[in-house]
């Protein structure tokens, strides 16, 4: 109980002390590095030290010992795992496509408005690879 306690003390902690200082200080460029610098370390060394509690216990041995006596083993997760990655860094690739695409488009259209259709097509292929990576999801989900 007292490590559950801890470790949501210690998260809460490396949200809140970052953000606080950047509140507190000067807003300018410089501060606002140093926060998520201080927030990325802080929440780093949390996840390092929950894996240590929880991984090292008993109580994490006697589940894992009832999720393999279950029949779902690592392969079930790891299914999981791989389609959030596989939609998550499609959508990334999404975001990053579209706003170079959109952009262009916006000003091409600006210069010339009868090449619209043309834009549009290019912004509508930059969003087909969240809908590819999505399609790949239910695929590995189904296998």
């Amino acid at each position: 109980m007292f490590i559950k306690i801890a470790l949501i003390a210690i998260l809460l902690m490396s949200i809140v002390v970052p953000f606080g200082g950047f509140l507190l200080s000067k807003r300018n460029e410089n501060s606002f590095k140093i926060s998520l610098a201080t927030n990325l370390f802080l929440f780093v060394v949390t996840l390092i030290a929950a894996n240590i509690v929880m991984f090292n216990s008993d109580i994490a041995l006697a589940g894992t010992k009832a999720v393999a006596e279950s029949g779902a083993g690592i392969a079930e997760g790891l299914k999981y795992l791989s389609a959030a990655l596989c939609t998550g860094i499609a959508t990334v690739g999404t975001g990053i496509a579209v706003s170079h695409a959109a952009s262009a488009a916006l000003g091409a259209i600006s210069e010339d408005s009868s090449v619209m259709g043309k834009a549009l097509i290019f912004v509508a292929l930059a969003e087909g690879i969240a809908i590819y990576g999505l399609l790949i999801s239910f695929m590995i989900l189904n296998a």
